[in-house]
């Protein structure tokens, strides 16, 4: 039966246009209620839901208390999320909520408690998790094609551009107050996850440098290059900015005692890798994704699956606070210009 299903939001809330969406399409969600204080998202939700959109309402409180959803999807900005995931929370919910949902990984922490205590899913929007070539990759890897780990490298390069623009600058991601962070919070922070995702790593301890090198007139950082320790003994970089003047560079790269792999996001090849651990076959191998959606869309959909108990949740609380702690430790670590070990639990 579909579930009932509550939006927490507000005024330009991240993502919300694609979140409506795979509201919309997903059979396991039913009626939808939307909770914003501007109202000013009620028309787009009525254009995208259509009949499913049961009620809107300024006082997510009261709406949550009226409608009883049984699944949360709250996207605000970073500093507002927490209590908005401790009401859904209070009130019965499972919850997923637009990254990184906090401005600390202390304010997340608690929330994570509750939902472990209500036996709720808390899931963070790392919709990459479900791309097949990533779930390929978390294949190959915990199956030992790569043997013991040896070391790793993320990169997730965007656009300076987008920072030479008023409006961008003063969105609440531009603004460490209202964000937590820059580039790290909101972008290197989808493949971050990506890696502990696929290898089944946890970081320890954190170091290196962040900052904003374009000069652009804003508080966050435009540039992260971070070094890590895994608790397995790997180590890693993470290189984490806005340097282009347009699009993206993206890959993870793994290497361990049989072998190597790399994810990137090129349509024709995403994943490649080379292996001893099978000697039938040589040289390297490639794997190219069948042709299904990816983004939100699926993500919405698995996340509601798990809330009407369907399957099992794409992320837990726990892995999402396990990545929360790493970056706001870089951070500090990054401003004291001393490793930091990395809260684990």
């Amino acid at each position: 039966m579909p579930i009932p299903v509550a939006v927490l939001t507000h005024a330009a809330g991240p993502h919300l246009d694609a979140y409506l969406a795979g509201l919309a399409a997903s059979t396991e969600v039913g009626e939808v209620s939307i909770a914003d204080p501007s109202g000013a998202t009620f028309a787009a939700a009525q254009k995208t839901l259509g009949p499913k959109l049961k009620a809107t309402g300024k006082d997510a409180v009261a709406l949550l208390r009226e409608h009883k959803p049984k699944f949360a999807l709250v996207t605000m900005e970073a500093v507002l999320a927490p209590p908005a995931i401790d009401a859904a929370l209070e009130h019965g919910c499972h919850v997923m909520a637009e990254k990184p949902a906090c401005v600390r990984a202390s304010d997340f922490e608690p929330l994570v408690r509750k939902a472990e205590g209500k036996h709720l899913h808390l899931m963070l929007a790392f919709a990459n998790r479900l791309r097949p070539e990533a779930r390929e990759a978390q294949r190959l890897v915990r199956e030992g094609r790569l043997g013991k780990l040896y070391g790793m490298e993320i990169h997730l390069v965007a656009d300076q551009t987008r920072l030479k623009n008023p409006g961008y600058r003063q969105a609440w991601y531009g603004q460490k107050a209202r964000g937590g962070g820059g580039h790290l919070t909101w972008l290197g922070i989808h493949w971050l996850d990506l890696a502990l995702f696929i290898t089944g790593a946890e970081i320890e301890a954190v170091a290196g440098f962040s900052g904003n090198v374009g000069g652009q007139p804003m508080d966050v950082e435009d540039s992260n290059a971070a070094a890590l320790r895994f608790t397995n003994g790997t180590f890693g970089t993470l290189t984490s900015g806005y340097y282009l003047d347009r699009g993206y560079h993206q890959h993870l790269k793994v290497w361990g005692e049989k072998g190597w792999l790399e994810l990137n996001h090129q349509p024709e090849v995403s994943l490649k890798w080379y292996s001893t651990a099978e000697p039938k076959v040589n040289g390297i191998q490639t794997y190219t994704p069948p042709n299904e959606p990816t983004g939100y869309t699926p993500w919405v959909h698995a996340c509601a699956r798990a809330a009407a108990g369907l399957q099992d949740p794409p992320v837990t609380g726990r892995e999402g606070l396990r990545v929360l702690d790493a970056i706001y430790a870089f951070y500090e670590a990054a401003k004291s210009g001393q490793t930091k070990a990395v809260k684990r639990g």
